[in-house]
């Protein structure tokens, strides 16, 4: 949750809707966090009659931007990765002047036997780091000389790493970036469903370096891979952008509380959604509903047509995570902040997962003469302390901060956000579960599910998801009429 004194970013509001919606050649999109958004705004730009249920009384949801005391924070994800997909989203909002991009050669460190080390981001540059000893280097240099199988059984990352790599790099460099994107365990994230590139190159052609060097796009290779980005107003601004575009189709408010078959079209591909908003009960019948919303919220919606499917939705695991953004005068702050940020090995005995250096990557963070940086702290590997209350999440990432950027006094301006079930976990047989899912869409025509929990958390992935769930609508509704 946000500190109180925190004022969310102008969002885009709606005028209250009176009396339940009758139009049943529709789509109801449920969820208005990006996945949502997206596909409710890519259906309009289909043609397709759409309406956007969001149960909060804000879009966007991890994603937020908050300003406090002069510096701007972000509530969940602080950047996003420039792919196509969601540059042409980006175009298309009418906020392409507002793109920031972030230097790519702005460095990355990790925090390992007590001090900051810079992070070889080539494989040339990993070579003669001294993060690494001679024998993972050693491992390094020859893997793209050997060629090797993947199991036949499905594989952790940290046993794909070890088995390729050796113990060093997973403990130094792959187990702090797992907890950087996914929060989650390298022992328990599935290596085909987490990062399936890597596995597909081992399986192609026998070495992970090997592959990415045959992989890489013309594009790729000119302009590198793509660009660290924000908005001069957060990321946030992305959502509310969107948000505007819908206008009246999308309400605020509104709970979902069913998904159901509709009353005397046994077997049709009609749904009747349920909701209540403003303390109304309000009903729609829909064509086509699309469910945007958590795997958990989505089993309970999901119950009523197939117990089984949404079973499957709920067990769907999720990692806690707690958002700690700080605000600092520089002359408090004796290490340099030039780069991205830090994460940490767990062997480090540290509870934070990593800080970002969020005014070091985009302009507009932090009032003149000051910083602003944001860290991590629960994930798979350290669930229990979310439990505990901000103000001591708070002080425990504000003194591990200190002492690792010898920092002195107090913030002059914070906030924490908690989450319980912060990110989904691809973990070992997630693939299973999201071709059950799969399954239980083409087994009730008409009914489709869209979020981070399917192919890939980040932003970007979200949106394409997104963009290839509105074009099965749309065909799925012009097969049927």
């Amino acid at each position: 949750m946000a500190d109180a004194m925190a004022e969310p970013m102008a969002g885009p509001m709606t005028e209250p809707m009176t009396g339940p919606m009758t139009d049943t050649g529709q789509v109801i999109v449920i969820g208005a966090g990006i996945s949502g958004l997206a596909c409710a705004y890519r259906l309009k730009q289909l043609g397709v009659p759409v309406s956007l249920l969001e149960a909060s009384g804000r879009v966007g949801g991890l994603v937020g931007s908050v300003r406090k005391d002069g510096f701007l924070f972000e509530s969940g994800p602080q950047s996003f990765q420039g792919t196509d997909p969601i540059f042409d989203l980006i175009r298309e909002a009418g906020i392409e002047p507002e793109l920031q991009r972030a230097d790519p050669h702005a460095p990355r460190f990790v925090y390992l036997h007590g001090k900051l080390q810079k992070i070889p981001m080539t494989p040339q540059a990993l070579m003669t780091s001294s993060l690494l000893g001679l024998k993972s280097r050693a491992r390094i240099a020859s893997e793209p000389f050997k060629r090797t199988k993947p199991p036949t059984e499905e594989e952790s990352v940290a046993d794909f790493v070890r088995r390729k790599f050796g113990h060093e790099i997973l403990e130094y460099l792959v187990a702090p970036f797992v907890s950087g994107v996914y929060a989650g365990d390298p022992e328990k994230l599935s290596l085909k469903a987490a990062f399936p590139t890597l596995e597909e190159w081992e399986r192609e052609y026998g070495s992970v370096l090997r592959g990415a060097m045959k992989s890489r796009t013309e594009k790729e290779k000119t302009s590198g891979p793509p660009p660290l980005c924000s908005f001069q107003n957060g990321v946030g601004s992305l959502a509310n952008a969107i948000a505007a575009k819908l206008g009246g189709d999308l309400r605020l408010g509104a709970q979902a509380a069913s998904v159901t078959r509709a009353a005397g079209a046994p077997g049709a591909a009609n749904y009747k959604v349920c909701w209540t908003r403003a303390g109304q009960n309000e009903t729609a019948e829909a064509a086509a509903v699309v469910v945007a919303t958590p795997a958990y919220t989505a089993g309970h919606l999901a119950a009523a047509i197939s117990p089984a499917l949404g079973h499957t939705l709920s067990g769907v695991a999720y990692a806690p995570v707690a958002v700690v953004a700080s605000g600092y005068y520089d002359k408090q702050i004796a290490e340099s902040l030039e780069g991205f940020g830090f994460l940490i090995p767990r062997s480090e005995k540290v509870r934070t997962l990593g800080t970002v250096w969020n005014s070091s990557l985009f302009a507009g963070r932090a009032p003149a003469g000051s910083v602003a940086i944001t860290s991590f702290i629960g994930g798979a590997t350290d669930p229990k302390i979310v439990e505990r209350s901000e103000d001591e999440l708070a002080a425990i990432v504000q003194d591990e901060n200190a002492r690792i950027l010898q920092i002195s006094g107090s913030p002059v301006a914070s906030a924490v956000w908690k989450y319980l079930k912060a990110l989904p976990q691809y973990n070992l047989g997630h693939g299973h579960v999201v071709e059950a899912i799969r399954d239980g869409e083409r087994s009730n025509p008409g009914l489709f599910f869209c979020g981070n929990y399917l192919e890939g958390p980040s932003l970007g992935k979200c949106v394409e998801t997104a963009n290839q769930t509105a074009q099965a609508v749309h065909s799925y509704l012009q097969r049927t009429n």
